[in-house]
């Protein structure tokens, strides 16, 4: 993995920013434009991108919204000769990491690129565990972490397996090559295949070019087959053959590719019963059960809710240039609900505090939790007009609603996904809320 992706349309400007990368002895790679940036990322992780905003094909910014669409974990810095505050504000809240106005120092550079780095190597390291069930996790997963040992992470959905696996790789020798994570319910299963094991041009119909495959990609250092209970068992055959022979074979080719790469896997299932229930292939099963760690339920853990809570508050508060803290009777609040969908309805519920709080202070009238918002078994109203309290509750269900869309420019599946609500149901109270007459954005 290099540490820096430098884009530069400027032959001349991208030299001297390469030079000085490398007198400070720090790796990089060079790409002319966004597109070529694009296609180098599709195949390739770095550390670091350093963009320049004015470029054709493929400016900063369209270069900046692939990395984010295509969910790269990677901080990007732009650089641009038009600097400017708005435009500044603009690309952090477009999920830039930060922002250099050319013509600028030297000393400026590195030191810009040199925090990014250190921030980018150190924050998968940034695990909360204060309660005790954690703190055993947690050591677990550092001892295991010396070793080159198969990882098995068995814990509900939400509880943060893809946190604790990047925990493992960064305290691991293997911390400066890749980590290569694949979530085998996200890939449609005639494609996790290809995915996997990649692909020569021509292999089948739509195959324009060879591809590495994400067990390539991970060479020398860790992949995350997150939720491989998700896997059929066709391939759940050939992913074993992988595991024993230490080798892989591109579709469409004859050639055998040596692997050195640690792996780590997830389920939010029992794999023991899905062996039984002949879901899941028992050799493949001990493969993998090398080092189970459980990771409890954010329920199991409750000195861990506030923390957490803190950290991600933190996370956006920072993102959106303010600072914004609990209050005790919203912590109260936080404490009391018991988390069914663990670390991940955690953030939505942050997030939803956000849009609704007044201030810098999120009250316990922010903190609308799943139990409270949104019924998912019926399609029906949430409250009926029979006083005051409900009739406000519901005002607030609707401005959640309609200011969660707007964040997403209309996007139904984003809203749906950050309300921690079914498409359906949100499609019923948009229908609702429409013939009602409210603005809906289209």
């Amino acid at each position: 993995m290099v540490d820096v992706l430098v884009v530069e349309d400027d032959a001349d400007l991208r030299e001297a920013i390469c030079a000085t990368l490398q007198l400070n002895e720090i790796s990089f790679h060079e790409a002319e434009n966004g597109l070529a940036a694009e296609r180098f990322l599709e195949q390739h992780s770095a550390s670091l991108v350093l963009s320049d905003v004015q470029m054709s094909p493929g400016n900063g910014y369209e270069l900046l919204s692939s990395i984010r669409r295509n969910q790269i974990d990677v901080p990007v810095i732009l650089m641009t000769a038009f600097g400017s505050i708005p435009q500044a504000v603009d690309a952090i809240q477009a999920g830039a990491a930060d922002y250099l106005v050319k013509p600028f120092e030297v000393g400026s550079l590195v030191s810009t690129v040199q925090q990014q780095i250190r921030h980018s190597v150190s924050c998968d390291q940034d695990l909360v565990a204060v309660d005790p069930l954690s703190l055993d996790a947690l050591v677990m997963a550092r001892r295991v972490a010396q070793t080159d040992a198969t990882v098995l992470l068995n814990g509900e959905s939400g509880v943060g397996k893809e946190v604790y696996a990047r925990f493992i790789h960064q305290q691991s020798a293997r911390s400066a090559q890749a980590f290569v994570a694949i979530n085998c319910a996200a890939i449609p299963e005639n494609m996790l295949e290809a995915v996997l094991f990649g692909y020569e041009k021509g292999a089948f119909t739509g195959a324009h070019k060879a591809t590495l495959g994400k067990f390539e990609q991970a060479q020398g250092g860790t992949l995350l087959l997150d939720e491989i209970t998700e896997m059929d068992l066709g391939l759940q055959a050939k992913i074993l053959r992988v595991l024993q022979e230490k080798e892989v074979e591109r579709l469409g080719s004859s050639k055998i590719i040596g692997l050195d790469v640690r792996i780590i896997a997830t389920t939010n299932r029992d794999l023991r019963q899905e062996v039984r229930a002949k879901n899941f292939r028992e050799d493949l099963f001990y493969r993998l059960n090398v080092f189970p760690i459980t990771i409890p339920a954010l329920r199991q853990r409750p000195d861990d809710i506030l923390p957490i809570a803190a950290k991600i508050l933190a996370q956006y508060s920072r993102a959106a240039g303010e600072s914004i803290r609990l209050s005790e009777a919203a912590c109260d609040e936080l404490r009391r609900h018991d988390w069914p969908g663990n670390v991940r309805e955690l953030d939505n519920v942050i997030q939803r505090a956000l849009i609704m709080k007044q201030g810098n202070q999120i009250m316990p009238q922010d903190v609308m939790l799943e139990s409270n918002l949104i019924g998912e078994i019926q399609p029906e109203p949430l409250l009926e007009d029979d006083g005051m309290l409900q009739s406000d509750l519901r005002g607030r269900e609707t401005e959640v609603i309609l200011e969660t869309l707007r964040l997403f420019k209309g996007s139904r599946k984003k809203t749906a996904e950050k309300l921690g609500i079914s498409p359906r149901t949100l499609r019923y109270k948009l229908a609702k809320l429409r013939d009602a007459g409210a603005p809906v954005p289209e």
